[in-house]
Order: structure tokens, then sequence, then C-alpha cells
């Protein structure tokens, strides 16, 4: 009988195994990870490996501003840590010149390791199209580097395991909020103890989740993992009990900035959701038709996800919409230029994505049973956010620089 138990068991293991093989076949080759995309070394030359270069370089570009523009402002501030007293987000502010109609901000790092594309753009913007004719009439605003340990130390939330993009509002009324998709959710998305890539649990986590795919639809558990949760503090999307720091430091500085002007349009880079090297424009629904028709056609009315299709998502506390809040009075329009890494719009590439999630996150709360998984994780982990392909890199550059020349045209 044990014999026989022993063998179904292994049986099952060899099944599971050969399933998780065909996955990863069917993944890889049906959505591979390079493209036949011709790589512009010069686009190359704005990415950087480690925080201090990344900001050292901002830093560089602000200066030169400062130099060149009257009344060009730039603010430091050291964000609070238990480990590091160099974490540092950064603000550039140029004020238009005549006249104050218009504001335009450009912001990275508020998802930590994806701000080293966020950076690359900013640093391609800065050198590439900040020029006397689009300072006249218009304020820039670059913030560098919301949320510095995550940068710094290649992770996507804060040092207190907070979702920034799920953290945002000028009411504590946030962290009030239920969400009972995850609650149910929750032994899949925060597993315990030590990362083990060979245990049963992980073998299975795909088929756990197909099944609950098929019980609830994908855009459902998308929206119940997503949308950001305030009662688990280890758990991922965590928009934490109170607002970090630097969200605070926000609060008190911009309302004063964004006085003089009548329309504020934001733009908010990430990586990560969608193709592969492709670029996806994302906000959550507007109500007012004539400021969505005017959203639509600053982006030539390039396909927008506007939170309210039907394999979307939408979330609480996010940074676009805080700022909004600051200054109700003005009119603010938003978007999120995300970067696609692993064809995450599509169910398999969903699945890689947030498991890859989840081991990096359990791996930084409870360690790693070996040395050889805690480097397979954070490598994993690391191409997610921030793809070491130089082809992906420079088609980044590549499109986040039409879509720019694209915008500035039009925002005027």
């Amino acid at each position: 009988m044990r014999k026989f138990i022993r063998i179904f068991l292994y049986s099952v293991l060899g099944i599971v195994d050969a399933m998780r093989v065909s996955f990863y076949i069917a993944y890889r080759y049906i959505f591979p990870g390079t493209r036949d995309v011709e790589v512009n070394q010069a686009n190359l030359a704005y990415f950087q490996e480690n925080y201090d270069d990344a900001r050292s370089e901002f830093l560089s570009h602000a200066k030169d501003l400062a130099d060149k523009y009257e009344n060009v402002r730039l603010f430091k501030y050291k964000v609070e840590s238990k480990t590091d007293a160099n974490l540092i987000m950064d603000l550039c502010y140029i004020p238009a010149q005549q006249n104050t109609r218009r504001l335009l901000i450009i912001t990275s790092g508020l998802h930590g390791i994806e701000g080293y594309t966020g950076s690359a753009i900013q640093q391609m913007f800065m050198k590439e199209f900040l020029s006397d004719h689009e300072v006249q009439n218009q304020g820039i605003l670059l913030i560098h580097s919301i949320n510095p340990y995550g940068f710094k130390y290649m992770r996507k939330a804060t040092e207190n395991n907070v979702d920034l993009n799920r953290n945002c509002s000028v009411s504590k009324a946030i962290f009030e909020n239920k969400n009972k998709g995850y609650a149910e959710l929750y032994n899949l998305l925060c597993p315990s103890g030590k990362v083990n890539k060979g245990s049963l649990s992980n073998r299975l986590f795909y088929f756990v989740a197909i099944r609950k795919i098929l019980q609830k639809s994908m855009a459902t558990l998308r929206q119940a993992a997503l949308q950001g949760q305030y009662k688990f503090p280890e758990g991922i999307y965590y928009g934490g009990n109170d607002f970090e720091p630097q969200i605070y430091y926000l609060q008190e500085v911009l309302p004063e900035i964004f006085v003089p002007y009548d329309l504020i349009l934001t733009l908010d880079m990430h990586t990560a959701y969608g193709a592969w090297g492709k670029l996806h424009l994302f906000t959550n629904p507007l109500e007012d038709d004539i400021l969505r028709e005017k959203t639509e056609s600053l982006f030539n009315n390039h396909p927008v996800d506007w939170g309210n299709a039907k394999d979307f998502y939408t979330i609480l506390g996010d940074f676009s919409g805080f700022l909004g809040m600051l200054n109700p009075d003005t009119t603010c329009l938003s978007m999120k230029f995300e970067f696609g890494t692993l064809d995450s719009q599509k169910t398999f590439g969903s699945l890689h994505s947030i498991h890859r999630m989840i081991l990096e996150n359990q791996g930084h709360l409870h360690g790693y049973k070996n040395e050889k998984f805690e480097k397979n994780t954070k490598n994993d982990y690391r191409e997610m956010y921030y793809p070491t392909s130089e082809a992906w890199r420079s088609e980044v550059i590549r499109q986040a620089r039409d879509m720019m020349k694209t915008v500035l045209e039009n925002y005027r």
C-alpha cells in the first residue's frame, strides 16, 4: 500500500512538473522575451544600474537647467529610514518664464525599482526637450525617485512594505477601505516560510491560480489582488495605515507650486504591465466627457485603458488622483506611462508576474531556503521591472520620446 501511495505521489508530481514546463514553454514561445528591435546605443546612455548614479545624472541635468532659466527651484527631501541615511527624493521645478497657465509634471520611482526606467525617461526629456520655447508658457515639475528605498534596493514597495500607489490621498479615510477579495486570496498571495521553489505549494501555484480563475474570472482576481489592501502589512499591494513620509512632504510643498496654473498634466512613469517593450497608457475613469476627450486629444487618440474595461482594474490611493486632490480648483489631467515586460495583459504573463511578486515579497520577509533560490527570485523580479535587454531599453526610450513629442505639441 505504501509503495502504491509513493508511486501515485511521484506520478502526480511528475504530471505537475510536466505541466509547469508546458506553461513555461508556451509562455516563452508565445510571448518571447526578446524581439527583433534595432538597438539605438544613444538611447542606452540614459540608463544607470544603481540608484546613486541615476540620482547623480538627474541632478546634473537639473543644475544645468537651474543655470539656464530663471527662478528654478531644486528640492531635496530625505526619506526617513531605519537602515539608510541617504534616501533622497528630488524635485526640479522650472516655472513658466512668461505665461503660467499650464504645468507639466513628470514623475519617476513611485514604485521604487521602476524608477530606473522613469529616471532614464526624465533624463531624456531634460536633455532633448527642454528648450526656451517649451518653458515660456509652461511650467515643468520633475519629481525623481519618489520611493528611493525601493529604487536603491530593487523593491517595488517602501521600507515599510507600502505600495505608494495605494498610499496617496488627502484624507486618512483611505486606510479604512476593505478588500474582501484580497482576504479570500490571502493564502495564495502571502505564503509563509522561506522561499522554496521546489516545494509542492510552489509547484502547484499555477494550478491553484487557474482554478480560481475558472471559479471567479481573471478580471475579478486581478481586481482583488491589485486594487490595494490596508489589512495585511506583510502582503503585496499594501497601502499602509498612514501616509508615508514623502507623501506628507508632497502634501506640503506641491499646493504652492500648483497655485499659478489653470491646467496641470501629470505623466507618471511605470514598468511591467502589458506587452513586452510596448508603451501602454492608462488612467482611472473620467466621468466628465469633455475632460476625457481633452485627455485623448493630448495623446493623438493613442489607445488608453480607462480602468473601466472588463479586463482592466482600478486602484485605491493612486498618486495621480492624489495630485488632483491637492488643488481641487485646478483642472488636473493625468496619464500613466506603462512599459510592458512580461506580456501581463495575457493570462500566462499575468500569472508569471504575480508569482514573481509573491516570491520576492516572501523572500524579503522570510528569507530563502538556499542562495540559488534567492538569486533566481531576485533576478526574475528585476527582469520584470527593469529588464537588462538592450532591445527593451532602447525601445522604451524611442517610444517615450515619440509620445513626449506628441504631448508637447498638443499641450499648448
